[in-house]
């Protein structure tokens, strides 16, 4: 039977508040900023083309003449429809849920949930989150749009819907535990388009994999064998076992995965003294607060015991102290190699990444990538290479050195990259003048959050996904939202105490993506229909209000997808205004914003992937049904009828086989 008054689990947005620095909020600067300017002028490097001084605040002139927009479909309505909804010309096909067979010897999904924890590691996992669709013939080109792997996150799962009957009361029985464990990570799935216009699974395909919060994995970078990654599992502290909680993902150039650890923090227990490493994420010191209570599993294993990270032992070597040290990297997967180990990248920081996204490659020069760290008041970082990428030779290595840069956003529409670099002068001036102390750069990247104080970066709002509007190399971010936002806070253009609305916000790096200086603006500030919308001198109307923006990507032709993840604790959540969760297409030459899809009831919409041709754009249905028990199930997509909802993969295409969303 359940336990009785078991909080709802959802870690899209669970992650507690650990930020107790007094650097300035992007809401006290964007007040400030907008109370002193009507229009940003951008410097000579955004004068051209379509860069942000064209945009930013300014609206048209009554002479001007207005671009024509790109999108080409009807904006649908806000529904709260138990099922998939799309304009009048599309198609959508569910595919992958929870519990698929992917792997050689998988059972089916069984509609109780009994499959156990060996059958839940070759079946597809739950809880499907950013994904990435890998055309079949990469190496030679990446051009076909009709067979590729499908490489997904499996970001948490709902022990309510897991198993039968709901978790176990404490102490957990160690099947459940291990079957929570296999539902998390990642699949990789070889998915083929049939005669029919409909996408198979390849059965028995050698690339058809799963990698769980199990898996053996590599550590490498700066922390590769330092002594905070030693553990009983890997003495030598260059090793660890699973990835977990999952959310969003990025593209290397070189074509391999990248997942992002997020909301690991709550997997964890210390009831004692912590250290910075662990207290300045959020690791819980009492059962309350805990995600799974994995630790108190029953009868005693090492794979769950790792979870409790206070001190057992004479030494970090025979216990697992450590264990969250090894947590909070993005991890590097090759899906076209099944036997490769993973690895996790420690130069490029530790904290609650949402995803990654890469400035084009430029060669001969150093390779640029973003991500945002996903709790309220955090940051937004960068990181340059050490290493210029050569296309004939890039590789890991590329992830292996380089500088970490956090983001501060001035009050002028100006911004400028921070290194945290125990070597840079400024850094070390800070962190001395803060009374804070570094060991060496390995112990910089380990306490990310900390250095990122240290330097005074701007705290935002839920820094989530990011992308790179490849028409002119401007990058986009979803500031989902901020509950927590104070009334001295608030300011004309964005008139919200508790900022439940979100906004994305982006900026144009100086003459080139390695610069350590920025020009910014909001790009759009959710809310209903009626909110200003000064980056376009308009108001958005009925098609284009949103709340919590979340999943952003931008297709080949430069139109924004953006993704909403309203709580299902929020009112706005089946709203009149907003109904489910959906998606919506912008262009940002116009600033023309409609509303696409609308998902089932009680889901998150996440996870963003596109054929070459476009013809075929995959989207992640999360937790439909969110909050239900095993008596109660409040969605039944994808099956219908009496069926217990699953994760589950769109694929949407357009009837006549043209491209999505133009």
């Amino acid at each position: 039977m359940s336990q009785p008054e078991r909080p709802l689990i959802n870690l899209s947005c669970s992650e507690r508040e650990s930020n107790r620095s007094a650097n300035p909020t992007f809401a006290d600067l964007l007040q400030a900023r907008i109370s002193r300017r009507n229009c940003l002028k951008g410097g000579g490097a955004l004068a051209a083309g379509i860069g942000l001084a064209q945009l930013t605040g300014c609206s048209l002139g009554a002479d001007d003449k207005k671009p024509v927009s790109r999108l080409g479909f009807s904006a649908i309505a806000a529904t709260v429809a138990d099922s998939i909804t799309v304009p009048a010309g599309y198609t959508t096909q569910a595919l992958l849920p929870w519990g698929t067979p992917l792997m050689d010897g998988a059972v089916p999904f069984r509609t109780d949930a009994s499959n156990s924890a060996a059958e839940q590691a070759r079946q597809m996992g739950s809880h499907h989150d950013g994904m990435h669709f890998f055309p079949i013939d990469l190496k030679s080109g990446g051009s076909s749009s009709t067979e590729g792997l499908l490489v997904m996150n499996h970001e948490y799962c709902d022990p309510d819907l897991l198993h039968t009957n709901g978790p176990s009361p404490l102490p957990r029985p160690l099947a459940e535990v291990e079957k929570e464990l296999a539902a998390h990570g990642n699949s990789i799935a070889h998915i083929r388009l049939n005669s029919a216009g409909e996408w198979q699974l390849v059965e028995g395909s050698r690339y058809n994999r799963r990698i769980t919060g199990a898996t053996h994995m590599e550590i490498d970078g700066p922390l590769r064998a330092h002594a905070a990654m030693k553990t009983l599992y890997s003495p030598q502290g260059i090793a660890t076992r699973g990835t977990l909680n999952n959310c969003s993902n990025g593209v290397t150039p070189w074509g391999t995965y990248l997942t992002c650890e997020e909301n690991w923090a709550g997997v964890f227990i210390n009831s004692g003294v912590q250290p910075r490493e662990q207290s300045r994420y959020g690791v819980p010191d009492n059962e309350d607060d805990n995600y799974y209570h994995w630790h108190t599993a029953a009868p005693v294993s090492d794979l769950a015991a790792r979870f409790n990270a206070a001190p057992q032992a004479d030494s970090a070597e025979q216990d697992y102290r450590n264990e969250p040290n090894t947590y909070g990297w993005i991890v590097e997967i090759d899906p076209f190699a099944p036997d490769s180990t993973p690895v996790k990248h420690t130069a490029l920081g530790r904290f609650a990444h949402e995803g990654i996204i890469f400035h084009p490659p430029v060669e001969g020069q150093p390779l640029v990538a973003y991500s945002g760290d996903d709790s309220r008041f955090e940051y937004i970082y960068k990181y340059v290479s050490r290493d210029a990428y050569q296309q004939a030779s890039a590789g890991s290595h590329l992830l292996q050195n380089g500088t970490l840069y956090v983001a501060v956003f001035h009050d002028s529409g100006r911004g400028e990259w921070r290194a945290l670099d125990i070597n840079d002068a400024a850094f070390k001036q800070r962190a001395g003048e803060a009374g804070i102390h570094f060991d060496s750069q390995a112990d910089v990247l380990l306490n990310t959050r900390l250095a990122a104080d240290v330097v005074g970066a701007t705290k935002m709002d839920r820094p989530e996904w990011g992308a790179v509007n490849p028409m002119n190399g401007d990058v986009y971010f979803t500031l989902t939202n901020n509950s927590k936002r104070k009334q001295d806070q608030v300011n004309a253009a964005n008139p919200r105490a508790k900022n439940i609305y979100g906004h994305i916000i982006r900026w144009a790096e100086n003459e080139r993506p390695q610069a350590t200086a920025f020009h910014w603006d909001v790009f759009w500030f959710g809310g209903e229909a009626g909110t200003n919308q000064p980056a376009y001198g308009k108001s958005s109307d009925a098609a284009s209000e949103i709340a919590c923006p979340d999943g952003l990507r931008f297709d080949n032709d430069g139109l924004l997808w953006i993704e909403t993840d309203i709580s299902n604790s929020s009112p706005l959540l089946g709203s009149e205004r907003f109904g489910n969760n959906g998606m919506y297409c912008a262009d940002p030459v116009t600033g023309d914003f409609r509303r696409f899809l609308s998902g089932p009831m009680g889901c998150e919409l996440t996870g963003i992937a596109i054929t070459p041709d476009q013809s075929t754009l995959f989207v992640n249905i999360q937790h439909p049904g969110e909050g239900s028990t095993p008596d109660n199930f409040t969605s039944h997509w994808p099956d219908g009828g009496n069926s217990r909802p699953r994760s589950a993969t769109v694929a949407i295409r357009r009837q006549d086989g043209g491209k999505v969303g133009t």
